[in-house]
């Protein structure tokens, strides 16, 4: 009798394996999007530039950016992946560096920016030198300091690898590796990098309760004193602005390196400013070590020059903000920070 009753348990045990794995099958795969979801833009938000019209985003193909962000053999001494500078915890920017960490410990000129809802972006980096989606890794790759590796190296690399060598040919169905596929691969994990759970979300879609009084004072006035460059729900106007860092701009002309035009000298591509909180320091080139800090470069720090934006070229140059405003403000900046973002499994490390 004994041995009846343990095969019948075993037999049940196998049977409630089969039903689970039946169950599993009659839902898709809750890890990517569908291209059907992906047309379906946050109602505060513009629409976005990246349609992935050409580069519909699978599981496969996500796993596989996934994998190439985070792997270390992109760069030259095998020491620094994407991931290395852009960390899920930080929404996708850094933490506690001034600027970039790249090979061999050398040190960029420049703040990391943050990678957060890359697909409603037309130009990337501080300067906008990249104005496609799927070649902003070209950038850090052959950067010297940061990655330092050539795009030629790198192929020859992941055609060598034979893991690589099956996963792209899983998603795009060639032989051999290319570096097309290696950026659209990319673009399809870094594509995903939508932050719009954080309490304003909530908040606009009228959840009046998820903001303190303070942060909704604080929301009056970013409205009033903030929204023209820091537009919601981005929290940029995507625009190039001097913001009166500098009176000279020998050491980083911004924009201008890209332009060539005077007229842009020492303008820099306006951040958005979800999970600001999350991402110190703060500015170009890392500056400023707090958010206290930066309200009051704007309150009482601001420089002239030639190309000084307008919003902030006025007889006192920069924004008025009493102590209470700032006060508020701050609180505000607490509500754009996106903890279902920043805690997602998808974006993890897979190594």
């Amino acid at each position: 009798m004994p041995e009846i009753l343990g095969l019948n348990k075993k037999r049940c045990i196998v049977l409630l394996a089969i039903f689970l794995n039946f169950l599993a099958g009659c839902y898709p795969d809750p890890e990517v999007p569908t291209a059907v979801d992906l047309q379906k833009n946050p109602v505060h938000f513009p629409p976005p530039v990246y349609l992935f019209t050409e580069n519909e985003p699978t599981q496969a193909g996500f796993e596989l950016g996934r994998q190439l962000f985070y792997d270390p053999l992109l760069s030259r001494d095998g020491t620094v992946s994407c991931g290395s500078c852009h960390k899920q915890f930080a929404g996708f920017a850094d933490l506690d560096h001034t600027v970039s960490h790249g090979i061999q410990d050398q040190l960029g000129t420049r703040n990391t920016p943050s990678l957060t809802n890359l697909r409603w972006d037309k130009s990337f980096f501080w300067d906008g030198g990249v104005t496609h989606l799927e070649l902003v890794p070209l950038s850090p790759i052959t950067n010297p300091i940061e990655m330092g590796e050539s795009l030629s190296n790198v192929i020859r690399k992941l055609n060598r690898n034979p893991q690589y060598v099956t996963a792209f040919n899983k998603v795009f169905h060639q032989d051999s590796i290319n570096s097309q596929q290696l950026f659209r691969a990319m673009a399809q994990f870094m594509g995903q990098f939508v932050s719009v759970s954080a309490p304003y979300d909530y908040y606009v879609q009228g959840k009046t309760d998820v903001l303190s009084t303070l942060q909704v004072q604080g929301l009056v006035v970013f409205q009033n004193k903030c929204a023209t460059c820091h537009t919601p729900g981005l929290f940029t106007d995507l625009s190039f602005r001097n913001n009166g860092l500098d009176t000279d701009f020998k050491k980083d002309a911004g924009r201008q390196m890209i332009t060539q035009e005077a007229a842009d000298a020492g303008k820099f591509k306006v951040p958005s400013l979800r999970n600001v909180a999350l991402s110190a320091p703060y500015m170009h080139d890392g500056r400023f070590r707090t958010l206290s800090q930066v309200l009051d470069h704007y309150r009482q720090g601001v420089k002239k020059s030639a190309t000084l934006d307008p919003v902030l070229a006025k007889a006192q140059p920069g924004i008025s903000l009493s102590e209470a405003e700032k006060q508020a403000l701050l609180s505000f900046l607490e509500a754009l920070t996106d903890k279902k973002f920043i805690t997602d499994s998808r974006f993890t490390d897979p190594f």
